[in-house]
This record gives C-alpha cells, sequence and structure tokens, in this order.
C-alpha cells in the first residue's frame, strides 16, 4: 500500500509539472518548430545516452568490486540498460536502482552487497555533479543575471556538496553506535565503502574521468536536442545550466525525472535570458532520447535469462 501511495505522489508530481510548464506555451509554435526537428541530431542524442551508460557501468562495475559484488563489464552494462528499461519506461514500483541491485543479487552477492554498490554509486555520481557546479558556479554567476536564479543555485549547489561532505565524512567520525545503530549502520558502511573507492589509487582518478565523462555526456545529450530543433543556445550555456538542473532532477519526487526537469529547464533557460519554451522542448526530446534507450533496455530485459524470475515487489530489509 505504501508502494502504491508513493507510486502515486511521484505520478502526479510529474503531470503537475508538466501542466506547469506547458500550460504557457504557444503549441503552433512548438509543432512548427517539431515538423522542423533534425533526425541526425536526435540519433546523435540517442547515441550519446547509450555511451553514458556504458561509462555509467564501468564506474559501477568498480564500485561492485569493493562491494564483494564484482561484475564484468558486460554484466554491468547488461544490468544498467535494463534498469534504464524499468527506470524510464515503466511507472513502475520497482524502478532502475532497485532492479539492478535485484540482478545484482542473483549472481550470487546478497542483498546487502548488491544494495551497497547501487547506493554508493549514485552517492559517487551525486558528489561529482557538485563538484561540477561548483568549479563552474563564476561562469553560471556570470550567465545568470536574475537574483533569485542565483540564489536558488548556489542553495542546491550547497546542499549537495553538504550533504556530500557529511556522507564522506560518516566513515571517519570515532562514534561507535555509528556501526550499532539502526538508522546510521548502512549508512556508515556505505561510506566506508565510497571513501575507499574515491580516494583509492588506483580506483580513484578512474572513477573521477568516468563520473565526469558521465556528466559532460548529459551535457552533449542536451546539446544535442537543441541544436535538433536549432534553438539559439550556445555549448557553453548548456554546460552551465544542464549540472544544476541534473541535481534538481535526482531528487525522487517524480517518474525518472520527467515534470521536474520540464519545469527546471523551463525556468534556467527563463534565468539565462533563453527561450523558456525552447527550454522545455530540450527537456522533452532529452526525455525522448533516453525514452528511446530505455526501450532498447527493454529488449535487453526480454531476450535476457533473468526474464523468467519473478520480480519481488520490494527489496527485501537489510539486517
Amino acid at each position: 500500500m505504501r508502494s502504491f501511495l508513493v507510486l502515486t505522489v511521484r505520478i502526479l508530481v510529474s503531470l503537475a509539472l508538466l501542466y506547469l510548464s506547458l500550460r504557457g506555451i504557444n503549441f503552433a509554435a512548438i509543432q512548427a518548430r517539431l515538423s522542423q526537428i533534425s533526425p541526425g541530431w536526435i540519433a546523435l542524442a540517442v547515441l550519446a545516452t547509450l555511451i553514458q551508460t556504458f561509462f555509467g557501468a564501468l564506474r559501477w562495475r568498480e564500485i561492485t568490486e569493493r562491494c564483494s559484488a564484482p561484475l564484468t563489464d558486460l554484466q554491468a552494462f547488461r544490468f544498467n540498460m535494463i534498469g534504464t528499461f524499468f527506470n524510464q519506461t515503466l511507472p513502475s514500483t520497482i524502478g532502475g536502482d532497485a532492479m539492478r541491485l535485484w540482478l545484482v543479487n542473483r549472481t550470487g552477492a546478497g542483498w546487502r552487497a548488491a544494495t551497497y554498490s547501487v547506493l554508493v554509486d549514485r552517492a559517487v555520481g551525486l558528489i561529482a555533479l557538485a563538484i561540477i557546479v561548483v568549479t563552474s558556479l563564476p561562469w553560471s554567476y556570470r550567465l545568470i543575471d536574475n537574483s533569485h536564479g542565483r540564489l536558488a543555485l548556489v542553495l542546491v549547489d550547497m546542499a549537495a556538496i553538504g550533504a556530500g561532505v557529511v556522507f564522506l565524512l560518516l566513515s571517519r567520525l570515532p562514534w561507535p553506535w555509528l556501526k550499532t545503530w539502526w538508522p546510521t549502520h548502512h549508512i556508515h558502511a556505505c561510506s566506508v565503502i565510497a571513501n575507499r573507492v574515491i580516494f583509492d589509487r588506483r580506483a580513484g582518478p578512474k572513477i573521477a574521468v568516468l563520473s565526469l565523462l558521465v556528466h559532460v555526456l548529459t551535457v552533449v545529450i542536451a546539446w544535442c536536442a537543441a541544436r535538433s530543433i536549432d534553438a539559439p543556445v550556445t555549448f557553453e550555456q548548456v554546460f552551465l545550466l544542464i549540472p544544476p538542473i541534473m541535481l534538481i532532477t535526482m531528487l525522487p519526487i517524480s517518474i525518472a525525472g520527467w515534470g521536474v526537469r520540464e519545469a527546471t529547464m523551463m525556468v534556467a533557460f527563463g534565468y539565462a535570458g533563453l527561450a523558456q519554451a525552447d527550454g522545455t522542448l530540450v527537456s522533452l526530446l532529452f526525455g525522448a532520447a533516453s525514452f528511446i534507450v530505455g526501450a532498447i533496455g527493454g529488449l535487453v530485459w526480454i531476450l535476457s535469462a533473468e526474464k523468467g524470475s519473478k520480480l519481488p515487489d520490494v527489496a527485501p530489509k537489510l539486517d
């Protein structure tokens, strides 16, 4: 019942935000823009999304090794593609991340190792994204001249950076109760693994490069979407706008970011002096590229050996 309520709330949030993003747009103008869309740029966006999924899988594989749940490159990519399918194409209570940990568990790693690998992968991606946004703040300030937009940018990034720092520091605090108290036990264990991954001499640089590539490819996907409708926006502007938008989109309040991404991109484009309708269109095309890759992931799922197994409604609770 609780899972159903959460799903219902996410669907309603996505629909409400999509409505707010689209209500003031001239649909005749949008139809005219879409009728002139360049399929080649959309194909490049889909290709970039596939490459991004592969790089994300390589990062995740490095993390699974340190969670006692080692995967091969092919397994990690296949599981990532299947996760994309569940995340992008089905409004289910399973979700892409839960599907990934279920698949890892089936390799014999166990629920704990599987869950830790997915949570640490998410945490590392969030920390890397927050660092990119902080690094680009001086240029973002010049691009966004709206005081509310600047304040929102700083608050979102400081919240992400603060959460990342606290998460990493948990493993270094000397308080024994962090390891034994149930609410902090698993978070502490994930913090230990994250520190081990990030600051490892061999894995650390590889994780950093892969994380950078994943986030840069997000910008490339949005840039391809913008070019497909000939939106008057430069690559530099897209590079400065997209990472903060992705930070907000990572909030688990909608279905695959739909609605949140459109509303945030519309506002961000407006703050940067760009056409808000272009922001909404770019976001919709961005989502369409992800949807297409999710559909490809669906084919991977249909052809996979795991398809015949019964899916759990929720992952078992960790001890």
